[in-house]
């Protein structure tokens, strides 16, 4: 099938390209407008080629480009794609705004990457230093946005070569994946991972030495989370259990939970997509 790759040579669309040239089953019609974007895509072997000549024919249109751009690339790009292909978003953020234009003989997928889990069984070093995927395992999300049912099915056979190696592939909505990013992973565990991290500089700017407070802060990071997420199979002691049931009020507001609400969601995904 030949595949048009919107933003080949970027950042996303450098992962994307490699592994499509790495499984070697679809063509790649390399749409890059940037000159840094066209010398990644030229020491790959690609030359880019315009929107008009690599979308028409393709089976599908993979968007590898900014969230804010998406809305003006898409009103461009899906005149120009064939009755029965499909667009493929990789972040739901645009779909769920309701960005891509209307057509309904086309079908628009959304799918991202989970990444490399923390608790992964990756031994390799190579793997382990791999913190997006493409080297080590991860999981992947998918939806079906619009279009007929059997089109999931061919959507995530693509997702599963885009993001391989892949380990399980979960159907969500377009919405249960915007609630999963940006409003649990950005919005709420940055925000939290943030906070641990200016909590580490605090006792650092008292006085405990930076190497000794980082090994600390990692180990019981560890721990922690085994606890918590029931990998460990032991519960917290008592005094750890005391610790946070004091601290919960001190530092969460008693409405922190509103962000994940829809009407949050919306907002977010509107600042996102540049409304």
């Amino acid at each position: 099938m030949k595949i048009a790759l919107l933003g080949a040579g970027g950042k996303m669309g450098c992962r994307i390209t490699d592994s499509l040239l790495r499984d070697g089953t679809n063509e790649i019609a390399a749409v890059e407008v940037s000159a840094a974007g066209r010398a990644n895509l030229q020491e790959r072997g690609l030359e880019a080629v315009s929107p008009e000549k690599a979308i028409p024919g393709a089976g599908a249109v993979i968007l590898a480009v900014p969230d804010r751009l998406i809305r003006t690339i898409a009103r461009d790009a899906v005149p120009l794609m064939d009755r029965g292909s499909m667009l493929i978003s990789l972040d739901p953020a645009a779909p769920y705004a309701g960005e891509l234009p209307e057509r309904q003989d086309v079908s628009y997928f959304c799918t991202h990457p989970c990444h490399p889990p923390l608790f992964g069984t990756e031994t390799r070093p190579e793997a382990r230093a791999d913190w997006f995927g493409g080297t080590a395992r991860q999981h992947i999300v998918c939806a079906l946005a619009q279009g007929p049912e059997t089109d999931y099915a061919a959507g995530e056979r693509l997702a599963r070569i885009i993001y391989a190696p892949v380990i399980d592939s979960f159907r969500v909505t377009v919405e249960q994946m915007a609630l999963l990013e940006p409003i649990l992973v950005e919005t709420f565990t940055a925000t939290l991972i943030s906070a641990m991290k200016e909590g580490l500089d605090t006792v650092v700017e008292m006085g405990v030495p930076r190497e000794a407070a980082e090994a600390f802060l990692f180990g019981h990071l560890r721990i922690e989370f085994g606890i918590i997420f029931g990998f460990a199979g032991f519960p917290f002691s008592d005094g750890a259990r005391l610790a946070v049931e004091k601290a919960g009020p001190r530092i969460f507001r008693d409405d922190w939970k509103q962000i994940f609400t829809l009407e949050s969601l919306r907002r977010s995904v509107a600042e996102i997509v540049g409304d």
